[in-house]
């Protein structure tokens, strides 16, 4: 990564972390996208340009192409819905390293009824970019395995987060994944 992407993800990064905190404390609805940009040192328009809306603060992630990836790299003949959920559970590995802001992340959506309702769409881009690392497969089958993957990813994230993150996040998924997966 060169120095400019290096500064740019920082920044974004420094956005994001600081738009957490401050939803946490003043609630998702209560906090205006002008004092995130203050907390972050940054102008409302540069908030705006890593971020597209407000709700993107909290749901925008790299976890997508993480999982097309890893996709990609699954044998060609294992079974579709093996390879997409074994995808979606390697990808842990490559979450955010510290749990206590992605249970943060995870409560936060989980609180605030804006944020569950951009979940579908989430998962909608992450079945495209799932779609895309699969194009010798038949589209309408890949969406309808990872549509089932990622209702179990979901599931499993609310199962842990509602336990405080006290479970083991990746045994939680493994065990939700395999419901579907048998």
């Amino acid at each position: 990564m060169g120095l400019r992407e290096s500064k740019r993800e920082r920044t974004r990064r420094t956005i994001q972390e600081r738009a957490l905190r401050l939803f946490l404390e003043r609630g998702f609805d209560a906090t205006t996208v002008a004092e995130v940009a203050e907390a972050a040192d940054v102008s409302a328009m540069t908030v705006f340009r890593y971020f597209p809306t407000k709700e993107h603060l909290v749901l925008q992630d790299e976890y997508d192409p993480v999982i097309a990836d890893r996709v990609r790299r699954r044998p060609a003949g294992e079974p579709l819905l093996r390879r997409i959920a074994l995808s979606i559970l390697d990808g842990l590995d490559d979450l955010p390293p510290d749990p206590q802001i992605l249970l943060a992340r995870t409560r936060l959506i989980l609180d605030t009824p804006a944020l569950r309702a951009r979940v579908w769409e989430n998962n909608h881009a992450t079945q495209r970019a799932i779609a895309a690392a699969l194009p010798d497969e038949d589209p309408f089958a890949v969406q309808v395995a990872a549509s089932a993957c990622l209702a179990a990813a979901t599931t499993a994230m609310t199962r842990w987060a509602e336990a405080g993150g006290r479970l083991d996040l990746r045994a939680v998924m493994a065990e939700a994944l395999e419901v579907i997966v048998q």
